[in-house]
């Protein structure tokens, strides 16, 4: 039976509601995320800072981009949690003897080892949302977050990037893996809708050919690790299941999030109505169609599993809200793209399920991870790290499919 409530249904009054009312309150909730130095603390169960934990860079970047957001939708503070954030990726953060940004900083303000592909990407999306709100020094980050990325981690000749760097740029790890790629198609998106320079819109079609190809040579189940050469590493993690950034297998979030990407990217980048279009829409539906028969409801239980083996049966049961924050947006996409009923009823019992087991309604946020009997667990993500997955669930339903969601939001590109 199909959910028939309105607060949950695409389109309604009441589902509008109940969007703004989550959205308002996840901006309350990470009001107190700036530490001393500028960069975003690790949040806790109730939006405590825990000042224990590391300070990520990748965390400090994804506040700058939610209160870029917060500030064109008038959240009081805005603009202050951006400004000390970006004081952050110009100071502490900062790797000012070897170029680039650290992974994070330790609760005594020593740089982590390594520099990562995946904190670089949100940094060019942090420094773009922020030069949409007019934050003094956005463009400079831009332009020096570009300069970066460029000269260590986009390889020009592959059309890929690598993943992960020493502190010093001296060694690249020989691992290559498409989380890092698919949140540097995010970023590329939005710097080339922010800055009109489509280099970077060129290379996200770059990296979501090649990640189309190998999605349909493997049933639509990506394989999300490879050799230094690009070849599948189809075992890799095989003995640590639930790695946080790599885990074994196959991640159904992540064929959400690649297909709400990859319609994004078809419907900015292509011909519309152009047969090349509709091929890379129907590889979104593809990815989507996989990700939902594997991972939705498939141990008896409502949620999406973190991942499942390469013939689709789960092997980690855990559900994560970042995988449902991306079934959400995804569905409404693919619904106002191809006008498929089955997209609107599937986000109804998206929302339904959020509503019910996710959304945390006394402390505030998502839960960020729970078990297959929806019981809120902390192995992979204990506490609630920041409100971007979330926040941008109660926006990209009702925004233009076609833009980056924070230039969206800044001209009114609704649907």
């Amino acid at each position: 039976m199909g959910v028939t409530e309105k607060k949950y249904q695409l389109d309604t009054e009441e589902n509008r509601a109940f969007l703004k009312e989550m959205r308002d309150d996840l901006l309350r909730f990470g009001d107190h995320c700036v530490s001393p130095g500028g960069s975003a603390y690790y949040l806790g169960d109730d939006g405590t800072p825990w000042k224990e934990k590391d300070r990520a860079a990748y965390v400090t970047c994804r506040m700058v981009h939610v209160y870029s957001i917060g500030q064109m939708l008038g959240h009081k503070g805005s603009d202050e949690i951006q400004d000390a954030c970006i004081r952050a990726l110009f100071g502490e953060l900062r790797d000012q003897e070897h170029g680039g940004w650290y992974s994070g900083l330790t609760q005594e303000n020593q740089p982590l080892p390594e520099k990562q592909c995946y904190a670089h990407a949100f940094v060019i999306l942090a420094a773009s949302s922020a030069m949409l709100s007019d934050r003094p020094r956005a463009k400079e980050l831009l332009e020096l977050a570009e300069k970066d990325y460029d000269k260590f981690f986009w390889d020009e000749r592959g059309g890929l990037s690598c993943d992960t760097w020493n502190t010093e740029f001296t060694v690249c790890d020989p691992y290559r893996g498409l989380n890092a790629n698919m949140h540097s198609v995010e970023a590329f998106l939005a710097a080339a809708d922010v800055s009109k320079d489509e280099k970077y819109r060129v290379r996200a079609g770059r990296i979501i050919r090649q990640v189309v190809q190998w999605a349909e040579d493997n049933e639509w189940r990506l394989p999300e690790h490879y050799t230094s050469d690009w070849m599948p590493d189809m075992e890799c993690n095989s003995d640590r299941k639930d790695d946080q950034f790599k885990p074994y297998g196959a991640t159904p979030g992540h064929g959400l999030e690649w297909a709400r990407l990859i319609t994004q990217w078809a419907l900015s980048a292509l011909e519309a109505g152009s047969e090349e279009q509709k091929t890379y829409i129907a590889a979104a539906e593809q990815l989507y169609h996989r990700a939902v028969a594997d991972g939705w409801y498939s141990d008896g239980e409502p949620g999406i599993v973190y991942t499942t083996g390469w013939d689709g049966k789960p092997i980690v049961h855990d559900r994560m809200h970042w995988v449902l924050a991306e079934a959400i947006n995804t569905s409404a996409v693919l619904y106002r793209q191809t006008g498929k009923e089955e997209y609107k009823a599937d986000y109804a019992e998206f929302m339904k399920y959020l509503d019910e087991k996710v959304l945390d309604h006394v402390n505030g946020s998502w839960f960020h991870q729970m078990n297959e009997k929806n019981e809120v667990i902390g192995t992979v993500w204990p506490g609630k790290s920041d409100i971007y997955h979330a926040l941008q669930a109660t926006l990209i339903p009702y925004y233009a499919p076609d833009t980056s969601i924070a230039l969206a939001v800044k001209e009114g590109k609704t649907v």
